[in-house]
């Protein structure tokens, strides 16, 4: 396997304060841009509004569609162009208008004398929306809930909880950088932060198996390692494969963000911030937590931090 870093033996836990501290900021901004917005923006799929279908006489280019319907007064509706380059989906948070009167000001503003043809106009009610809002709670939930019993059971509870403090600092950053690029939460943005979610878990358990086989393996040589040395080195044994997979889903998310079109873009956007924090986050979040709470557990018991009696990720309790 390539490797690009040969031996690395970087102190990534010494640098955990400023981590923190940077950490904290970047939820601050989002949390306080979600708030000062009153909330994050939802699609029509959480708010209620009206899917219009046209096909055009001829092809033409999104902004040419979105100034013409600009003109006619729906401006912030989200256009896209779906299999043929003349078919066209217009979705508008309008729920007020008439579906007659707004597909004929859809098709006065795109073509005259039937010129465009609206093939179907659909209206999503509110109430759809809330609905849709709270399964989206309870999806996220449940991945949060199912990921904290399966590390616990793989490894340990102290595992399963700063992974899970972890994952929520990687949601509420995605989250953040939404509302600060002023994008629409969808959801293909949903499905984009489930995926950011289990990127970063499984980020986590790379980084957790090679502690234990750390662990196993300084037990046995060397009991005056401590846990921290401990992290540290799983941390930089596994740099290779975290730089390669990280870039490797930038890259793509990367790609669909700048070509994918408008449909793909809040997804491509979500993976990509989350690919990002998500493997910043396993060594100043999650590893770094860990350390002190062993630490904080050590201090308690008035042990040595690193002793070999305490029990760490994965050894054996007997």
């Amino acid at each position: 396997m390539l490797a690009i870093f040969s031996n690395p033996a970087h102190d990534f836990i010494g640098w955990r304060r400023w981590a923190y501290g940077v950490s904290l900021a970047l939820i601050l901004l989002g949390v306080g841009s979600i708030y000062a917005k009153g909330g994050l923006r939802y699609d029509i799929d959480f708010t209620g509004g009206t899917l219009v279908e046209v096909r055009l006489a001829q092809a033409m280019p999104v902004g040419t569609i979105r100034s013409q319907l600009t003109v006619a007064g729906l401006g912030e509706s989200i256009i896209q162009v779906f299999g043929d380059p003349r078919d066209v989906l217009i979705r508008t948070h309008i729920t007020k208008m008439d579906g007659a009167e707004l597909s004929r000001r859809v098709a006065d503003a795109l073509g005259r004398d039937g010129a465009a043809e609206i093939r179907r106009t659909e209206f999503v009610g509110p109430q759809i929306g809330e609905e849709l809002r709270r399964q989206a709670l309870y999806a996220v939930l449940a991945a949060l809930g199912g990921i904290l019993l399966y590390i616990w059971v793989r490894f340990d509870f102290r595992g399963g909880v700063v992974t899970i403090v972890s994952v929520a600092h990687d949601v509420l950053i995605c989250l953040g950088a939404l509302s600060l690029a002023n994008r629409e939460f969808s959801l293909p943005v949903l499905a984009a932060l489930l995926t950011v979610i289990g990127f970063s878990v499984n980020d986590r358990i790379v980084m957790y198996d090679r502690l234990r086989e750390i662990r196993s393996r300084k037990s046995k040589t060397d009991k005056g390692t401590t846990f921290a040395q401990q992290v540290n080195l799983a941390v930089n044994q596994t740099l290779s494969r975290t730089v390669l997979t990280v870039a490797t889903v930038a890259m793509s998310a990367a790609a669909l963000f700048l070509f994918g079109g408008a449909s793909l873009e809040g997804f491509a956007f979500v993976v990509l911030i989350g690919a990002l924090t998500g493997t910043s986050s396993t060594v100043y979040v999650a590893a770094a937590l860990d350390v002190d709470w062993s630490a904080w557990a050590d201090r308690r018991r008035g042990t040595r931090l690193g002793a070999g009696t305490r029990v760490g990720h994965g050894m054996s309790r007997r």
